[in-house]
């Protein structure tokens, strides 16, 4: 599996860590950006991701498992879900907790994962990474149907 990750600088410290724990996995990780704690503006790496992701996966087919997911982080993960959910096809899922990411996998197909620095540390972070990848999409027909409705 294939991840694209992106972070401002509010959740850049953050993002160093979820790579190392993914490349550790054995993940191929493609880090987009940003490059320091410096400020920078969410969008613009919420949009290098969704790009990416818009070229590489069959965002028309949502009752597919994809191969390549992403990963944002921001301050709050708020912003960067706004950002990545502008983009036609793209599902991207702020979530806090565990049961959000499983949820968010298995009912929604979910192709991008944000989460907030300022809201969750590293350790709770790393287990949310791991769920969100680890769950696949439970192709249930209802949940299709669902997606297809607003995709």
């Amino acid at each position: 599996m294939k991840i694209i990750i992106a972070s401002d600088h509010g959740g850049y410290e953050l993002k160093l860590e979820i790579i190392e724990h993914l490349k550790a996995r054995g993940f191929e990780v493609t880090d987009v950006g940003c490059d320091s704690p410096e400020s920078a503006d969410y969008p613009i790496y919420a949009k290098k991701v969704t790009d990416i992701l818009s070229s590489e996966v069959d965002l028309d087919n949502p009752g597919k498992n994809f191969e390549t997911l992403g990963i944002l982080v921001c301050g709050t993960g708020i912003g960067m879900s706004l950002a990545a959910n502008k983009v036609p096809g793209i599902r991207a899922a702020l979530c806090h907790d565990t049961f959000s990411a499983q949820a968010t996998r298995e009912h929604n197909n979910s192709i991008i994962l944000c989460m907030g620095a300022r809201v969750v540390g590293p350790g709770l972070a790393l287990k949310i990474v791991d769920t969100f990848i680890d769950t696949p999409f439970s192709q249930d027909e209802r949940h299709v149907r669902r997606i297809s409705m607003y995709s």
